[in-house]
């Protein structure tokens, strides 16, 4: 069994021989110019060189050149092959003919003619050569530059594409470090909740500190985190030692009224960029979005309740499902500045603001969504808003 590739073998059999166990080897012609006529025409060259013999260096060189060239010759098609991409096959060949081309037109275009005995005559004008080699070499010298800088540009792109690689996976080991971090801070030996006020003071500022040092990417990664693990959530305490309490089912019960969050987000996002993120089933309900950058972004089941959404960039978001109040979009309104007061039975105070947010093009907004929002959202966010707010009053005002 011949143990070379199929193309080697296809490359030695081009050729021409075969060893007795399968194996293609060179012909007798072949070892022959390898191993006497080659190395003799290069010493001929050599000795033509140091001795000054003109005729004896060209019979070597020329000797060595034919020789070279015939022994390559098998092997021109799997050259081209596999040196030469198919996707620069085409402009090389171009490339090539239309340098010949123009080569041998400007050299027809700078011949003399003469009459002689024998008719007319064309005659070679080689200062015109001279000066057409002298521009082809200064093509060269440019087509050499203008390689040399995409190669560069190359290596740049490839230089980038892999800091960024490298700086992802370095944000993803921070991300882990943080989720370790506020998780043994939170939880005691037995996994139960237990956030003192200092660890839930040392949480909030760890999470400050990463969601001003991470892409949008990553703050999505570390509010779903968040939110999953209940950290976000209002949650009932006792009146003794505010410990969370837990509600028969494995898990702890809710107090959108008067509960204590784990971490409360206040501002952190204030401002924050999070486009084209997966927001799906967070609660950012009481945290400041002022202005933030939510457009393209996947809010289905989010919870906004009380959420401030003023001036933020909605746009193409999908909203289905999405929470801004609670009880009844007619009797909901936004949360007030100067008061907490909430009523989660008919949804006084319990409304996010929406005043000057950009919902052009959100996706599956609910009618009851659309309606608080049109009352709610000032002339700005109703010129936004998908099938309009024709027949809707404006309760701000403005």
């Amino acid at each position: 069994m011949s143990l070379l590739p199929d193309k080697a073998e296809g490359l030695l059999g081009s050729i021409g021989l075969r060893s007795p166990g399968g194996d293609r080897i060179p012909s007798p012609l072949s070892r022959l110019l390898t191993n006497g006529v080659v190395p003799g025409a290069i010493a001929m060259l050599a000795m033509g060189l140091v001795s000054g013999n003109l005729w004896l260096g060209l019979l070597g060189g020329l000797s060595a050149l034919g020789t070279g060239l015939w022994l390559l010759t098998p092997f021109r098609s799997e050259l081209w092959t596999q040196l030469i991409p198919v996707s620069w096959r085409v402009p090389i060949a171009g490339a090539l003919g239309s340098i010949v081309g123009v080569f041998g037109l400007l050299l027809l275009w700078g011949t003399e003619r003469s009459q002689d005995e024998q008719g007319t005559r064309l005659s070679i004008n080689w200062d015109a050569v001279g000066a057409i080699s002298e521009a082809l070499g200064a093509l060269g010298q440019i087509a050499i530059a203008v390689l040399a800088v995409y190669v560069a540009w190359q290596q740049y792109v490839l230089s980038r594409d892999l800091t960024i690689q490298q700086n992802r996976i370095t944000q993803q080991q921070t991300i882990d470090a943080y989720f370790q971090g506020v998780s043994d801070l939170a939880l005691d030996e037995q996994g139960f909740l237990e956030d003192w006020p200092q660890e839930r003071a040392i949480a909030e500022g760890r999470t400050a500190a990463i969601l001003g040092s991470v892409d949008a990417e990553g703050k999505a990664k570390i509010v779903r985190f968040l939110s999953q693990a209940k950290l976000l959530s209002p949650l009932k305490r006792d009146r003794l030692l505010g410990r969370p309490i837990l509600d028969g089912s494995g898990g702890y019960e809710e107090d959108r009224a008067h509960g204590v969050r784990v971490i409360d987000l206040g501002v952190m996002l204030a401002g924050a960029d999070l486009q084209d993120t997966d927001l799906r089933w967070v609660d950012l309900a009481d945290t400041n979005l002022v202005r933030a950058n939510l457009s393209g972004c996947n809010l289905t089941r989010a919870n906004f309740s009380r959420t401030v959404l003023f001036e933020a960039n909605l746009r193409g978001a999908d909203m289905k499902g999405i929470r801004l109040f609670y009880g009844e979009a007619a009797t909901a309104t936004p949360r007030l500045r100067d008061s907490d007061e909430s009523n989660y039975q008919t949804g006084e105070g319990t409304g996010a603001v929406v005043e000057g947010a950009d919902l052009t093009d959100v996706e599956a907004l609910a009618e009851s969504d659309r309606v608080y929002c049109c009352m709610w959202g000032g002339d700005r966010t109703r010129g936004t808003i998908p099938g309009g707010c024709e027949g809707i009053e404006n309760k701000l005002g403005r």
